[in-house]
């Protein structure tokens, strides 16, 4: 493999640059053919979660808050652990050890959601690990620092390949809602990944967004220039049809091409199976049909159902059609009036 060496111009020297601590180049060179030929020699990835996560990615899941990203992470870990797919998904991955980072729930909270009032406890398999912050630790003196060693020791001692973490939020002293704060966090756990060979799942909160508008790569916390640190990530939304309702929305893909993107995402329903809440497939849809109505819309319904009452009945009183549609005579006078329409007989 050859070094690449940066030059200034043509028959000038290489630009002296400061000696690293590591003996490795920075930039890799070779033919596109040794490309390939040297990734033939490492394996296909696995789905993990149908073509939402594959193995040996570091994929965002991001959602609302309590839209329910922490019961759809712990189901994707307890299916990975057990080599079981999710009924509705996919997984071509083997069974195997998951490393569940929980900042999210305490030991109570969790035990309630996988069990029946607190008795007849669902039973995880062996291979399902979960850490959370210890109550006991008052050591918060460099709390980053400490994390990411502690998160490192205990890749090494369990001798896991797979990393969830819930969420992005608690990696950080201070907010992590713009890029500045965001972005050094991906990279520690990209250097995480590419040191032990791992796949990352990553869950992270959107700000306050516009929920008649489709889920886009813009609506994660910290800013889109997150994603540029991620393979793939997909979202979570709710239904503005039934609350009970989320769906399943694929951002982006590097492994497989956009299979659930707004004209087919998958829908779900959160429901507890005795002693597991989880998502149970439902079906695919179009997430059009689950955005509540814009303000702009429904203006614009509201002043079509006013033109068109009038235009079935001329005769119609202003009034009339304001009880009709639930709003005032005003507001069909300003329609009238927007459209040429005579209004003097009711004035």
């Amino acid at each position: 493999m050859k070094e690449f060496n940066l030059v200034t111009k043509k028959g000038s020297l290489p630009i002296e640059l400061k000696k690293s601590k590591s003996d490795e180049p920075l930039l890799l060179f070779r033919t596109a053919n040794e490309c390939i030929e040297s990734a033939k020699l490492k394996p296909v990835p696995k789905m993990l979660f149908s073509e939402f996560w594959h193995e040996d990615e570091i994929c965002i899941l991001f959602a609302d808050t309590n839209v329910g990203k922490s019961i759809l992470a712990v189901q994707i870990a307890d299916s990975i652990s057990k080599g079981h797919s999710i009924y509705g998904f996919k997984m071509t991955a083997k069974c195997q050890k998951v490393l569940y980072f929980d900042f999210e729930l305490s030991e109570k909270q969790f035990e309630n959601r996988y069990s029946e009032n607190y008795q007849n406890h669902y039973s995880f398999f062996s291979n399902f690990f979960r850490i959370e912050i210890n109550p006991k630790c008052v050591d918060f003196l460099d709390f980053e620092q400490k994390l990411f060693q502690e998160i490192e020791q205990a890749i090494i001692n369990i001798g896991v390949k797979v990393l969830i973490v819930d969420n992005l939020t608690y990696l950080k002293a201070q907010t992590t809602e713009t890029s500045k704060e965001a972005l050094p966090l991906m990279k520690l756990l990209k250097d995480l990944k590419l040191k032990y060979d791992l796949s990352i799942l990553v869950l992270a909160h959107t700000p306050k967004r516009n929920h008649s508008s489709p889920l886009n790569i813009n609506d994660i916390a910290g800013s889109r220039q997150l994603a540029n640190f991620t393979d793939s990530a997909f979202a979570i939304g709710q239904s503005c049809q039934d609350k009970s309702y989320r769906y399943i929305k694929q951002i982006k893909a590097r492994a497989t091409e956009k299979i659930y993107e707004s004209e087919n995402v998958i829908l779900c329903l959160i429901s507890k199976n005795n002693n597991f809440l989880g998502f149970e497939f439902v079906g695919f849809v179009n997430e059009g049909q689950h955005l509540a109505i814009s303000e702009a819309k429904s203006k614009d319904d509201l002043e079509e159902s006013i033109l068109e009452m009038k235009q079935k009945e001329p005769d119609i009183s202003m009034y009339t059609i304001a009880q009709n549609l639930g709003t005032n005579k005003m507001k069909v006078k300003r329609v009238f009036e927007r459209n040429g329409i005579n209004t003097s007989k009711e004035d």
